[in-house]
């Protein structure tokens, strides 16, 4: 099969690999329908994660199935089904409280950026659609994999609640797919703090009310003003910088919640600033299987269409172009197509 594999930063290859195989009855195959580059695929592309060794790349995935292990019952071959970066039993303790990407088994996915990819722990982790959706759903399905299950997760842990604001921190696509949850759970004011024409159209789009583009402590103020000096309800932190964490803390009111889900890179959170500021700090992996059928639900029935975070479509084999626009702020999110 092909795929794409890393070799030092700024380097993605579209090379051929060995064709994934069955490692343990709980796996399946699946054959790609579509794939795409995520924002934090751009950490280690950039330097900021070590790359030891040249390795496949891609986290997102959703395809019909080839080949399922003898544990494998409730997804069968032919069947088109989408999962989490986050494998899971979907049994354990840990899945059972809905934290299914702390899974006792979880295995992360990285190979996805393919054309046929191994899920371990296919019997808890992927969930069959009831037929073979229409292709104009299949990005949105994809997004539900890892974007928009991340950015359900940054809303419901910031308790987006109806009635409330809400600012989302982050204009990627994930911070969008925030936006698109924010609403859905009913808030009544979203602010996306966002520099980017394109990005901030498309947030308005998806329910934003409100546009900052300030940040750091300018975008701290800019929030104050517009919340009566007190700051908001529910603040998304989507990118994974000090200066974000720090934003998306400051922006929220005493009592308020911040969900954090942007991959930390640096950041560190001062203690005696969060004792006194009354604010409830929560985020981590997002558990996307726990939110799985709703937002497939969602997607095809036409209420969210999380999607049109793809902007740019690109054969799989141009993958690295797919990176390089990523990376220059040219394109929002990469779909690929094998």
């Amino acid at each position: 099969m092909r795929g794409a594999v890393i070799h030092a930063p700024g380097d993605v290859r579209f090379e051929t690999l060995d064709d994934p195989k069955l490692l343990h009855p709980t796996d399946a195959i699946i054959r790609t329908a579509v794939t795409c580059v995520c924002g934090s695929d751009l950490w280690p592309y950039r330097g900021a994660e070590p790359i030891r060794d040249p390795h496949p790349m891609g986290h997102e995935y959703v395809g019909f199935v080839e080949e399922v292990g003898s544990e494998v019952t409730h997804v069968r071959p032919g069947q088109f089904v989408v999962g989490s970066f986050a494998t899971s039993d979907n049994t354990c303790a840990n899945c059972r409280n809905g934290f299914q990407s702390s899974c006792l088994h979880r295995e992360f996915m990285s190979t996805c950026q393919a054309d046929y990819v191994r899920i371990p722990n296919a019997h808890g982790t992927l969930v069959a659609t009831d037929e073979v959706p229409d292709e104009k759903h299949w990005a949105g399905l994809l997004a539900v994999s890892d974007v928009m299950g991340t950015g359900w997760w940054a809303a419901d842990a910031a308790e987006v609640e109806s009635g409330s604001t809400a600012v989302v921190v982050g204009d990627g696509a994930v911070g969008l797919c925030g936006v698109i949850a924010a609403k859905e759970m009913g808030a009544e004011r979203i602010i996306a703090m966002s520099r980017h024409e394109s990005r901030q159209k498309l947030a308005l789009e998806f329910g934003a009310t409100d546009i900052v583009t300030e940040r750091g402590d300018e975008g701290v103020a800019r929030i104050k003003d517009l919340t009566d000096g007190i700051g908001a309800d529910s603040v998304l932190e989507c990118v994974g910088t000090e200066q974000s964490m720090q934003q998306a803390l400051r922006a929220a009111r005493p009592g308020g919640n911040v969900g954090f889900v942007g991959v930390p890179h640096e950041v560190a959170v001062d203690g005696q600033e969060l004792f006194f500021s009354h604010v409830g700090l929560r985020g981590g992996p997002a558990p996307v299987r726990r939110y799985l059928p709703d937002l497939i639900d969602r997607v095809l029935t036409g209420r969210i269409d999380p999607g049109k975070v793809f902007d740019l479509t690109l054969p799989l084999e141009e993958v690295a172009e797919g990176y390089q626009a990523m990376d220059e702020r040219r394109a929002i999110k990469t779909l690929l197509t094998p």
